[in-house]
Formats: C-alpha cells, sequence, structure tokens
C-alpha cells in the first residue's frame, strides 16, 4: 500500500500504474470535506515520493464517484466574509493543481454521480472515462455560486466558452451521450469494462501512444481565442443567461461570466484566482445563504420523512375517490410511479373526466419523448375506473378528493369505510377542513389522516400530510411512504384549520384585501411582489386559484382564527366573487383572460375589475411606496408561518421554509419566511412588526420572534 488514509487509498495494481481510490470510511458517499481535502494532500505527497508509479487511475469505492463539497461546511467558511473565502479557496487550488502537475498521466473511472467538486476532480485528471450509467455536471448554480475548486476554468478549455456555460448555467446533469459529444469526457463505456478501459488508457499514455502532456497543457493555457471571438462568444452567452437570470434576484450566473471573462485570457493559475475571487462575491450574497440553506432544508426535510416511515404497511393497490381534475391527476401520478389506483365517482361522464385528466398529461410526455406510447399504455392500465366499492376490499389506501364541502365529505367518508378493509387507511385531500373534524364521521379515526395535494397536481412537489387528533403512527408512516412513492415531497403537520400552508397563505390574501381598501392598486400590488420574487401577484394568483375557492378557504379560516382572519369589511376579492367573476375558471376576475397565439389563456387588463372594486376603496387611491407593499404582505404571510411553530403545527422552521416555497412558490432566493426574517434581522423585522401593528392582529410579532429579538436568536445557525 502505498497511501492509506481515511478517505483515499493508492496501491499498485501492475505495470507501474497506481490505483488512486476516493472511498471516505463512515460516510455512504464520497464528498470533498476539510478530511478529503487534508487526505487528498497526503496521498499527492506519496504519490510523488513513489518513483515507481508510471500512471495513476482515479477510482471510486462507492456507487456514486463524488457527490461534490461539503456543503455543511460552506457556512462556517463563507460567515468569515470575501477575503477569507479566497484565502481559503487558494490553497484547495493548489492541492488540485499538484495532482494535475504531476509528471505522470492520469485517467478517472467515472462510475457513477460525480458532480461539483467530483466533476472538478475528473477534471484534473488527464483523461476522463465514464460508465454508461454515470452522470457528470456542474450544478453549484442552484446553490447561488458557481464551481470554485476549478471547475469554471478548466471546463472552458476542455469544451470551450460557450458549451462551458451552458453547463454551468443551466446546473443539469449530463448524461453520458452528452458529455461525450460535448467533449467533457474522452469515453463512455459499459460499467463492467469501466476499470479495464481506463488502465488501457493510462497504459497508451505511459508508452507514448498518446500524447497525454498535451493534453493536460490546453488546460494550463489560456483560452484558445482571439479578443474578437472571446469577446462575441461572453456577449452571445451573457445575451442567453441573464435573459433567464434576474442578477438582481441570482447573481450568481453574472458573476460566473465576469470571472470567466476575466480569467479566459489568463494561464491556469491567474485564471483560477480570478474564479476564486468571483466565487467568494456569489458565496457573501444573501441568495447563496438561501439558496444553500434551501438545499439543506431539503436533506432535513427528507430525513424527517425516513423517521415518519417506520411502522408503514405495503401499498399495493391504492384508490382515489372522485374523479375530477384533481382526481384525474391524483390518478396519473400513483399510475405514473407504478402504483395501481381504482379511480371511483358516481357517474360516467365524471369517471370520463378524470380519465381524459390522465390520458391528456401522458399524452404530453409521449409529445415530449418523455415516455414511449407502450409506456403511456402501462400507465393507464394502472387506472381502473369504477362506479362501485366492488373491488375496495383489496385497496391498502383511499385518497378521497371529492367537493370541499365538510358535509359531503362526511357521508363519503363514511360510506367508504364502509367497504374497505380494518386497517385500510383513508386520506382526505381536504385543503382547509380540519382532519379532526372529519374523523368523528369515521368508527376508525385512527386510520384516517389528511393527504393534500396541490394543484396540478403532477406539478406541484409538496404533499401535505395532517396528524388528527386520534390519527395513528402507522396511517401517518404508510402515507408518507405512499407520497414519496409518488415521486413527492411529504412534511407531515398537525391539524388546524388551512393546516400550514393554506393556513399562512390566507393572511397574505388578507393583507392585499386591505391594501386595495386602502387605496392601493392591485396591478401595482402584483408587479411588486412579482419583483420580490413570487412567480405570480397576490391578485393573479387568487385568479388562478379560483376566487370562489378562495372565499370558501378564506370562511374556513375566519372560523378558526376571527381575531385576524375575519375582516369588519367586504374585501376586494369578495366583491369579485358576487359579481360572479371566478377568476380562470370563467375567464374574468381581477384580470380578463383571453387565449393568446399558443392557446394558453393570458391576462389582460379589465377596467370593470376597477368599477367592482371601486365602492370598497375607503381609502384615497393612491401609488404606494414599493417597500410598503412588500412590508405589508410578507408581514402577514412571515407572521403566521412563525405561529405555526409556535402552534406545533410544523415541527422545525426547515420544514416551514421547505412547505412554503414547494407549496406556494415562495421565491427560492429568499430561502423561505424564517430565512427571510433571519435575513432581514429578527429584531428589526419585529421593529417592522410594531411599525404596522395598527393595520391588525395579523401585522402584530409572535411572541416567539419578540423573545428571539431579546436573546439574540435566529432560526438558522
Amino acid at each position: 500500500m502505498i497511501h492509506a488514509g481515511n478517505a483515499i487509498t493508492v496501491q499498485m495494481l501492475s505495470d507501474g500504474i497506481a490505483e488512486f481510490r476516493f472511498d471516505l470510511q463512515g460516510e455512504s458517499v464520497n464528498k470533498f470535506n476539510r478530511a478529503t481535502i487534508e487526505d487528498f494532500q497526503a496521498a499527492i505527497a506519496a504519490v510523488k515520493a513513489n518513483n515507481d508509479i508510471k500512471g495513476l487511475v482515479v477510482t471510486s469505492g462507492k456507487s456514486t464517484f463524488i457527490v461534490g463539497a461539503d456543503i455543511t461546511e460552506f457556512g462556517e467558511n463563507f460567515a468569515q466574509g470575501e477575503k477569507a473565502i479566497v484565502d481559503w479557496l487558494m490553497p484547495v487550488h493548489e492541492i488540485f493543481n499538484s495532482f494535475e502537475d504531476l509528471e505522470i498521466p492520469k485517467v478517472v473511472a467515472i462510475n457513477g454521480m460525480a458532480l461539483g467538486g467530483g466533476f472538478e476532480m475528473c477534471l484534473v485528471c488527464d483523461y476522463r472515462v465514464m460508465s454508461e450509467a454515470a452522470q457528470v455536471g456542474l450544478p453549484e448554480i442552484k446553490l447561488g455560486i458557481y464551481p470554485g475548486f476549478g471547475g469554471s476554468v478548466r471546463l472552458s478549455r476542455v469544451i470551450g466558452i460557450d458549451n462551458a456555460v451552458e453547463w454551468m448555467a443551466m446546473a443539469a446533469p449530463k448524461k453520458p451521450a452528452a458529455a461525450l459529444k460535448d467533449g467533457a469526457v474522452d469515453a463512455v463505456v459499459a460499467a463492467d469494462k469501466l476499470l479495464e478501459a481506463a488502465t488501457d488508457l493510462v497504459k497508451q499514455a505511459i508508452s507514448g501512444r498518446l500524447n497525454w502532456k498535451a493534453k493536460r497543457q490546453e488546460k494550463l493555457d489560456a483560452v484558445k481565442l482571439n479578443p474578437l471571438e472571446q469577446m462575441m462568444a461572453f456577449n452571445t452567452a451573457k445575451g442567453a443567461v441573464l435573459a433567464k437570470a434576474n442578477p438582481a434576484q441570482y447573481p450568481a450566473p453574472k458573476l460566473l461570466l465576469d470571472s470567466l471573462q476575466a480569467g479566459a485570457s489568463l494561464a491556469r493559475d491567474e485564471a483560477l484566482k480570478a474564479e476564486a475571487e468571483g466565487f467568494a462575491k456569489a458565496a457573501i450574497t444573501p441568495q447563496a445563504g438561501a439558496l444553500i440553506g434551501l438545499f439543506l432544508n431539503d436533506q432535513v426535510v427528507k430525513k424527517t420523512a425516513k423517521k415518519h416511515e417506520k411502522g408503514a404497511h405495503p401499498v399495493n393497490q391504492a384508490a382515489v375517490l372522485g374523479a375530477g381534475i384533481m382526481g384525474g391527476g391524483i390518478a396519473y401520478q400513483a399510475a405514473s410511479k407504478g402504483t395501481p389506483i381504482i379511480m371511483k365517482d358516481i357517474g360516467n361522464p365524471q369517471l370520463a373526466l378524470g380519465m381524459s385528466e390522465a390520458n391528456s398529461l401522458l399524452t404530453k410526455q409521449v409529445e415530449r419523448k418523455k415516455m414511449k406510447p407502450a409506456q403511456m399504455g402501462e400507465t393507464l392500465a394502472r387506472i381502473r375506473p369504477t362506479l362501485s366499492y366492488d373491488e375496495f376490499k383489496e385497496v391498502d389506501i383511499v385518497i378521497e378528493a371529492v367537493t370541499e364541502n365538510p358535509k359531503v365529505k362526511e357521508i363519503v367518508l363514511a360510506d367508504t369505510e364502509k367497504h374497505v378493509r380494518e386497517n385500510t387507511i383513508i386520506a382526505s385531500n381536504t385543503s382547509t377542513i380540519s382532519i379532526t373534524r372529519l374523523a368523528k364521521a369515521l368508527q376508525r379515526p385512527e386510520n384516517f389522516v389528511g393527504m393534500h395535494f396541490f394543484n396540478p397536481v403532477h406539478m406541484m412537489p409538496l404533499v401535505e400530510v395532517i396528524r388528527g387528533e386520534k390519527t395513528s403512527e402507522e396511517a401517518i408512516a404508510t402515507t408518507v411512504v405512499l407520497a414519496q412513492k409518488m415521486g413527492k415531497t411529504p412534511i407531515v403537520v398537525n391539524d388546524c384549520p388551512g393546516f400550514l400552508v393554506n393556513r399562512v397563505l390566507f393572511p397574505y390574501f388578507g393583507a392585499f384585501d386591505l391594501l386595495v381598501k386602502d387605496g392601493a392598486d392591485f396591478q401595482q400590488v402584483d408587479n411588486v411582489m412579482s419583483k420580490f420574487g413570487w412567480p405570480m401577484g397576490p391578485a393573479y394568483l387568487i385568479d388562478v386559484v379560483g376566487i370562489d375557492t378562495g372565499v370558501h378557504g378564506a370562511e374556513v379560516m375566519a372560523e378558526g382564527f376571527p381575531d385576524r382572519m375575519k375582516p369588519d369589511y367586504k374585501g376586494s376579492i369578495q366583491a369579485m366573487y358576487e359579481a360572479k367573476r371566478l377568476g380562470q375558471k370563467n375567464d374574468v376576475g381581477f384580470y380578463k383572460y383571453e387565449l393568446d397565439k399558443k392557446g394558453k389563456k393570458a391576462k389582460t387588463v379589465d377596467p370593470t375589475a376597477y368599477e367592482i372594486i371601486a365602492p370598497f376603496v375607503t381609502g384615497e387611491k393612491r401609488e404606494f411606496d414599493n417597500q410598503e407593499i412588500i412590508d405589508r404582505m410578507m408581514l402577514a404571510f412571515c407572521n403566521e408561518t412563525v405561529r405555526c411553530l409556535e402552534d406545533n403545527i410544523v415541527a422545525t422552521a426547515a420544514e416551514a421554509d421547505m412547505a412554503m416555497i414547494m407549496g406556494v412558490g415562495f421565491p427560492p432566493f429568499r430561502g423561505g419566511p424564517c430565512r427571510y426574517i433571519d435575513q432581514t434581522g429578527v429584531a428589526e423585522y419585529v421593529a417592522l412588526c410594531d411599525k404596522y401593528a395598527h393595520l391588525g392582529k395579523a401585522y402584530e410579532a409572535p411572541q416567539m420572534l419578540r423573545d428571539m429579538a431579546a436573546n439574540n436568536k435566529k432560526f438558522y445557525g
């Protein structure tokens, strides 16, 4: 053994070829944490000191190659400031450079995922051989940063500026064919031939049949484009990238392009310094803090779901009650992920609608070449429409998705319970009605749980799993497992009107109504909140949700939380409802909807909307300061999120933030409402609450925040 470390071993194979093997002990995956980087340096020194080594094959002892840098270490490094980040990176560059500069050929055998720092490791090798089962890429932009271990410099020299920008800005992992086509890898082979192929390449390099030094030199030199060609390449790249990524919201892509351009004419070492300086600028942005936090929160949510899985019973057959758009979407989602599902309704026209919804979604998959026609047929065959309960004795879980009316739901749920086994789980897809209340209609409330999907089911990643007062852990576990099997992210919450997401969303709509009452133009509110980062402003959002749905939900919430969700005035949303303007459902709401050239509903301004609102505006019509609009909207939203934590509706800030991002489209680059409060400053946020407390209970700071401010605490770190 030439080197035996905790993360890397180096041992001789044959013919002067050594295996440089990444296998981080005590971890399921390889990653570049402090321990790995220290061991990397020691392993390089051991190779340098051994004159018998004529070439290296770089391998992994895990099913993945290397998943990247250890993101849990970023916070501590990034908190030190821009200069400290550069000072941290440059020694890492020296270690990677010292491996690249070894005077022997190096071939990496990429057996699985090689992402971020993992692919940067591949790039310091002279040749890259990729298994047909592997994927490679540099996804750091998703974290609000960009490659910091030399990836941007080396990739732009290996595959050219245009391709490198596309790889890094789009951040999507590349499959073998795409990686080979772009020149990022030199060969793609079957998994069982990987080591053999990599070893053969090393032998060819040692013998002189391959000019590995010339291959390495390409990465050491400046980009091979003259100044005019460089300017054209970067202008094209900036136009394409910045059209998709607003630098005010996502600064990392522009910083990446700036550092690439600064380093393109420089040799490797100077270009790496430019990369480090740009990386540091990205790393200290609040957006990087939020997006990295989002990644870590996602890990928390997944680990929490794992804990809830214990005690689940298998779901081999599911059923959905109600074959509308929601029921059809649930049936499609289950069937497309391999779970057979019975779809029941009271009439053939309703069943036809549900099957049509599933068929339409599958057809789009085929048209986009994401599914073959035969697979579509197999998926549809997993959905069995029925008018009776005859087959329900074989069902492991039933998802109720009938109209959002407690009396109707209670009748349907009680009837269903009579036709299923004693251990069958019954889940309600209610969006606002208390699970504890609905459970009173059942003989076995311990088997009853909430399973709230968001619309459209096939696109929205979140499922709220709601625990009623008598819901068993087995019911929770089984529902969590099914949600995951359906490709969704489950978050378990406790019962209350609106649960978590809708409970928080309705004060946001209330804040919008109050702004309009006080004289704000709903179009200005929409524009400001869109620029803030929401996918759409509140008026447009309620039109998309359905104004009738919003009014019904508001009534449930007003009953549950009258102190802050029962207004003493008629708002603009209620006025629209009474005027029979339901939003996109009937093409008139706050906006008017007409089909565009692509056949999609496009919103246009409708003067009638202002006439309907006018009698309910008590304030002087004026243009509000943009920040006042943001403050009033966000205080109501964030305060209710914190109250859900206070009331133990949701267990952690991480789950609350992820729910808001996945459930209602909270701006990801802001990290969620709890992260937003942290970045505002808890004391400063409480002061803002005090400023607007005269507007009502929804704006008053929750006691949890006052306590945090007094003790200089934050939600994160």
